[in-house]
């Protein structure tokens, strides 16, 4: 039997106009499109809730490289040209950060004190995720600072209001206390309450007063055009361009355990949704079994007509093949259609729920607490990832109709004629 004709007939089990045997290859296609919307939901979401957060931290945490000079008595203008002539960044800032204990008239936090360039919350690329809340960012005085919104919700700070820092400050080899007032100037947000809930900022001048002028304290943060694929290779060329002396660090490095325990859940997730595949597939084993029950008459008559063993078996085996691949077509549009569009379903459903938690006196019903989450979910779509899947589903298929299809081929033709 020729390729095309096994291809035909398993088309015709498929799609034709019978209803023996038909429906259950299509019940099995179905079947795997169902259990393929969560996968390719799921991996948007994750994606995108990965993207996302990775994103605030590295163009407002970490920055994509950062560079330590241990050694040397650099000149911080000179660092600066040097790194702002590698074609591949496109900004450098001097930072000085420590940790500290942030008082405000409801309560007091642990922070994380940061001394940077002004033109760091400028940046063009950056300015998609920050968000003033109530004042500006702008620090012209040494006692002027800005907080994250978590954490000025959490010590009661509003713009205007006097907050007390306290931090450890080194002199000369001796660690002692340091307190200082500043006033609020401003209160950001990224969209992203981990963070929100640290941003203690200040401006060179004010930094001075709490923060010690030493190596440890000191970096510089550094920004790449793409730090997802070109982090090491800039990092690289910073070193040979800054020489001995400087220490500089990726962000995979710096971030490296919190990027891998979000890849991890991910990669959990994905697995669990896989198992759900693998349990819509063996329906296409059944859906076979059945078929070759049902069509024994067409198998005899393919055998009787020269029919190999081989070419029977390829019909059903076929036939699994177009049943995943119908089911992972179905399956993943459908689950693309439901992640590009997961925020305004969220928002939806939320008003839903919220309007009948109205009617027995609840309170707003919030599906993605900004408080543990971000407040829009990035749609980043893996189109490897979605392929990868998609191929899964088929060979899941393929690998389930096997059997049956075997036996098919084994059918002895004359034993069935005289039965029927």
């Amino acid at each position: 039997m020729k390729k095309a004709v096994s291809v035909f007939i398993a088309i015709r089990y498929l799609w034709g106009k019978a209803h023996e045997g038909v429906r259950y290859l299509r019940g099995a296609a179905a079947g795997i499109a169902v259990s393929l919307v969560p996968i390719i939901v799921t991996l948007i979401v994750a994606d995108g809730m990965i993207r996302g957060i990775m994103d605030r931290y590295l163009e407002f945490g970490s920055g994509h490289l950062q560079i330590f000079n241990y050694f040397n008595d650099d000149d911080m203008d000179e660092t600066k040209r040097i790194v702002n002539s590698i074609k591949s960044v496109r900004g450098i800032w001097h930072e000085q950060r420590t940790m500290g204990v942030l008082a405000g008239k409801e309560g007091k936090a642990g922070v994380t004190v940061r001394s940077i360039d002004a033109s760091f919350w400028d940046d063009p690329k950056s300015k998609p995720f920050l968000k003033i809340i109530d004042g500006d960012n702008k620090l012209i005085s040494d006692r002027d600072i800005v907080l994250g919104e978590t954490l000025a919700q959490n010590i009661g700070a509003n713009v205007g209001d006097t907050v007390r820092l306290m931090t450890i400050k080194a002199d000369d080899g001796r660690m002692s206390p340091r307190t200082a007032a500043f006033t609020v100037k401003g209160i950001l947000s990224c969209g992203y309450n981990e963070l929100d809930a640290l941003w203690c900022i200040t401006n060179r001048e004010g930094g001075s007063r709490i923060i010690s002028n030493d190596r440890l304290s000191s970096s510089f943060l550094v920004k790449i055009s793409d730090p997802y694929k070109d982090a090491d290779i800039s990092a690289m060329e910073i070193r040979m361009e800054l020489g001995n002396g400087y220490s500089v660090y990726t962000w995979k490095r710096l971030l490296s355990s919190q990027y891998k325990s979000y890849e991890t859940t991910r990669q959990i997730l994905l697995f669990i949704m896989a198992l759900i595949v693998i349990v819509a597939a063996v329906n296409v084993s059944s859906a076979t079994s059945m078929l070759v029950l049902e069509r024994q008459r067409d198998i005899a008559v393919l055998k009787v007509t020269g029919s190999s063993v081989k070419g029977v078996t390829s019909v059903f085996l076929w036939g699994g093949f177009f049943t995943g691949l119908t089911g992972s077509v179905i399956g993943i549009s459908i689950g693309l259609l439901i992640g590009v569009n997961i925020n305004t379903l969220i928002r939806s459903l939320e008003k839903v729920l919220s309007f009948f938690s109205g009617l027995f006196n609840g309170g707003e019903v919030k599906i993605l607490d900004p408080g543990f989450y971000l407040e829009i979910i990035p749609i980043i779509i893996d189109w490897k990832a979605v392929f990868i899947i998609g191929f899964f589903a088929v060979l899941c298929s393929v690998l389930a109709s096997w059997i049956p299809a075997v036996k098919a081929g084994k059918i002895k033709p004359m034993e069935l004629l005289r039965k029927t």
